[in-house]
């Protein structure tokens, strides 16, 4: 059985790749399914789960994301980074599992330090963190 954190960085490599590859999402899902030497990658039902969220709900998640960039716009962020925080932002506001934002976070901080630039973790942490608090004053 797959752990949450590589279910995660799974989806999170999967999105990713959808960024850069002539190929669709779905295309890229059914490979990590059916090529062996994908198997590192697989997805599992919570890997699935999450990019689906993503992508049944891009526009609300994308616009979340840069309501809380000030003067920034997302094409400044890093694709790493973005990735991070649309799978991130996509788990803490439309999974069916409730009150998981402190974990959601800190696997998303973890994610970075591992895949992105040396500060992009403070800079996802500082949105996500941002999202979170909104969330619970119930402004989303």
């Amino acid at each position: 059985m797959m752990t949450r954190r590589k279910a995660r960085e799974n989806a999170f490599i999967a999105v990713f790749e959808a960024g850069f590859s002539s190929n669709d999402i779905q295309e890229i899902l059914a490979l990590t399914q059916e090529v062996p030497e994908y198997g590192e990658y697989m997805l599992d039902d919570f890997a699935m789960s999450l990019i689906n969220n993503y992508y049944n709900n891009a526009e609300d998640v994308n616009d979340i994301i840069q309501s809380k960039l000030k003067n920034w716009s997302q094409s400044r962020i890093s694709r790493v980074a973005s990735a991070v925080l649309r799978l991130s932002v996509a788990e803490m506001l439309f999974s069916e599992e409730k009150d998981m934002d402190s974990i959601v976070i800190n696997e998303a901080v973890e994610m970075c330090k591992k895949f992105a630039g040396d500060n992009d973790y403070q800079f996802v942490n500082g949105v996500l963190g941002a999202i979170a608090k909104d969330k619970e004053e119930k402004l989303l």
